[in-house]
């Protein structure tokens, strides 16, 4: 595939462009800046990107098999910006006449009991409230996307730089977590996961939890 990478110099973004691309796929990785580190390919391409800017993203996607995101506010953004950002993503998106989106979403959203998301349980951390409830407004975008064969791919609650070992669990819709309550996952693994799913489409239209 010729993938659309929003959010490519982050450090899941990078993560992601190097799993694909180890898969043989072409990736365009778009950053603030156009600069994107830790990414050495003939198959990638690093180019500067607004993603609260439709146009921008109109023109940059197409041509493209797939937009792929794991897009995040920065230091000095408010988390709302999530909202912005995947408005733009689907208005350019259909300009560009291109279907396919897998956004990384947050563990927020997901249930960790009948009727409960991981957001709303005790346990929560308030300081990262804000940004959860933003990715939680922004899922509601796409739950209105209907036309886009969109996935949510949302990780642990606890996600971290750590080890590629291909041995990860997924559920749709539901925190994954061990037999000690545990949510992990490493960046790498979750590469995996989102790759997969990019390639598979299993999960359109689904929030696809990843977690050991």
């Amino acid at each position: 595939m010729n993938v659309l990478l929003l959010g490519a110099s982050g450090r899941i973004g990078t993560r992601i462009a190097n799993e694909l691309l180890n898969r043989g796929h072409a990736v365009t990785g778009v950053s603030r800046s156009g600069d994107v580190d830790g990414v050495d390919d003939p198959d990638f391409s690093a180019v500067a990107g607004d993603a609260t800017d439709a146009d921008q993203i109109a023109r940059l996607a197409a041509g493209h098999d797939a937009v792929a995101s794991a897009l995040g506010p920065g230091d000095d953004e408010s988390p709302e910006v999530l909202v912005e950002m995947l408005d733009a993503v689907v208005d350019g998106m259909r300009r560009a006449s291109v279907d396919r989106l897998v956004w990384t979403g947050g563990a927020g959203i997901l249930n960790v009991a009948p009727d409960t998301r991981l957001i709303d349980s005790p346990e929560f951390p308030d300081e990262w409230k804000p940004v959860a409830s933003a990715a939680i407004e922004a899922y509601g975008l796409l739950e209105d996307a209907d036309d886009l064969r969109w996935t949510y791919v949302a990780p642990a609650a606890f996600i971290e730089p750590g080890e590629r070992t291909g041995e990860f669990r997924t559920a749709l819709g539901e925190l994954v977590a061990d037999e000690d309550g545990e949510s992990r996952i490493s960046m790498e693994d979750f590469a995996i996961a989102f790759a997969d799913e990019l390639e598979s489409g299993d999960a359109v239209h689904e929030q696809l939890a990843v977690g050991y």
